[in-house]
């Protein structure tokens, strides 16, 4: 059996120190409701003596915990703090403490203004006077990862020693190198008498965009508890992020030889949550959580995930709550992707019929940054309207404005491949257009409805116009186009209605 590695989430405290991301207590309620769906180890759930809405965060979500986790306080080393703490716990049926100070020099000299040996003194005494409240204990030594080894050992031996059950080893500043924090850490390991039966903890902070790699090599080195946050909140850059220290932890299972019994499914359901109480985004490119985490846009890519999606992904996006991988076409898509998705939407086309979408996609793809499910339906229903026109567009040009006269300049193509252009004016840049294709359309019509409606979200979406003209006859006839030009659109749109009265005149059915 592989060590278990406890998650100890601070999203409530350290993560809620985030400028613009802190939250009230009902909306600590409903993250607490979700960590413990994520079946969290413990929960730090913030600082009681910093405000009286902490004191009522830490208190209500000790009671809701119940048995499933530890819930946490933090205080500094101070009695006030630890007496404010333990009252806000009273109720918690695993109540934690979590105590301590700064030990590195720069927190010695500059913030604390003290010894070596009275921090010492100061790391006894906390955590004794937080074992007259509870059992468990949580000794920090801020700003450990600048410190100096020896006198790390020996503020951790002495907190060790007066009756911490965990020590919390801070990268405070995220400055460390994940080598150098492992070394730390399996230097406590062979150097602290005790520590055997003392859980030893890893807070790491992302200043440098290593604190997943720094808590990694903390655990590879004997820590047995992970301080992390959803969505990696915290002060500064923030903290390591629950979603990617545990998914890293069961990709490398045995070679760590560890494990943690988080619920992986709910990771995406917290995420959300978690950015829209606080308002922090979740940049698109986050690992596991980001809305690109599994999708693919490169055609090599796209084209191995279909054959078999771990040729490109570790992870099974269902493994955290993502659903399914997702295929984002693009320029630079390739046939096997586009084909994927044409199956999902219904059409199987194959050689040359594939080509000519394919093509036409491309064409698509230059000007959008993603073809949508719409856009794919809409070249379908292109090369359809086109498979039995009489004329096909091969180049329209407008030139409209105020005060010019609006001209088009149009050519067409006839089934014998004969290209024929014309210009024409006109009251407006369609006018002119419809004018154009008369000239060389010769077949009376008059156009009776035109409208316009977007094919997909975004300003670079594809236009679809509608047109029905009335024939000699009578007969009504529609016709659309769609394009991401609105001229382009219109001019095809009105090329199909008269090409379907075309085809009925030549069957005479007109």
């Amino acid at each position: 059996m592989t060590r278990k590695i406890d998650i100890f989430d601070t999203t409530l405290r350290d993560g809620e120190q985030s400028p613009g991301a802190s939250m009230n207590t009902e909306e600590k309620l409903v993250v607490a409701r979700q960590l413990l769906r994520l079946n969290v180890d413990v929960i730090e759930a913030g600082f009681p003596i910093s405000s009286p809405g902490d004191f009522e965060s830490v208190r209500r979500i000790a009671e809701l915990a119940g048995d499933q986790a530890v819930v946490c306080g933090l205080t500094r080393a101070v009695e006030k703090d630890i007496d404010a703490a333990a009252d806000a716990l009273k109720y918690a049926k695993r109540p934690r403490i979590h105590t301590g100070l700064g030990v590195s020099p720069s927190h010695l000299r500059d913030k604390l203004r003290i010894t070596e040996d009275e921090c010492v003194e100061r790391a006894v005494k906390c955590v004794k006077y937080a074992k007259k409240y509870v059992e468990d204990v949580q000794f920090y030594a801020e700003d450990a990862g600048r410190s100096d080894y020896d006198f790390l050992v020996r503020v951790i031996q002495a907190a060790v020693d007066a009756g911490a059950t965990v020590v919390n080893i801070p990268d405070t500043t995220g400055y460390s190198l994940p080598e150098e924090f492992g070394r730390r850490i399996k230097y406590l390991v062979e150097g602290v008498r005790g520590i055997a039966n003392v859980k030893i903890a890893v807070h790491c902070h992302n200043d440098l965009g290593m604190a997943t790699a720094l808590a990694m090599a903390g655990v590879k080195n004997g820590a047995r508890q992970v301080e992390c946050t959803i969505n990696g909140l915290g002060e500064r850059a923030g903290n390591t992020a629950m979603e990617e220290v545990v998914m890293a932890i069961r990709m490398h299972e045995d070679e760590l030889d560890a494990h943690t019994d988080i619920n992986t499914r709910e990771f995406c359901k917290a995420s959300r949550l978690v950015s829209s109480i606080t308002g922090m985004n979740v940049q698109a490119n986050k690992a596991i959580v980001g809305a690109n985490a599994f999708a693919h846009s490169s055609g090599i890519h796209q084209d191995g995930v279909l054959k078999k999606r771990d040729t490109y992904e570790i992870i099974d996006p269902a493994d955290v709550g993502a659903g399914a991988s997702q295929i984002v076409l693009t320029a630079r898509s390739g046939h096997a992707a586009l084909k994927h998705r044409l199956e999902e939407l219904g059409y199987e086309l194959e050689g040359e019929a594939l080509d000519q979408v394919y093509e036409a996609f491309l064409n698509l793809a230059d000007k959008k940054k993603e073809v949508y499910d719409e856009d794919l339906e809409s070249l379908i229903n292109e090369r359809d309207r086109n498979e039995n026109a009489l004329y096909t567009l091969e180049a329209v040009q407008v030139s409209t404005g105020f005060p010019l006269t609006p001209t088009a300049t149009l050519t067409l193509k006839d089934v014998e491949g004969v290209e024929r252009t014309v210009c024409e004016y006109g009251t407006g840049p369609i006018d002119a257009v419809y004018k154009a294709v008369n000239k060389i359309i010769e077949v009376d019509n008059d156009l009776a409805e035109f409208s316009v409606q977007s094919v997909t979200r975004g300003i670079d979406a594809l236009g679809e116009v509608t047109v029905r003209v009335t024939a000699e006859d009578g007969g009504i006839y529609t016709g659309r186009g769609a394009d991401g030009d609105i001229i382009v659109s219109s001019t095809k749109a009105y090329l199909n209605a008269l090409n379907r009265l075309l085809n009925d005149k030549q069957a005479g059915r007109a």
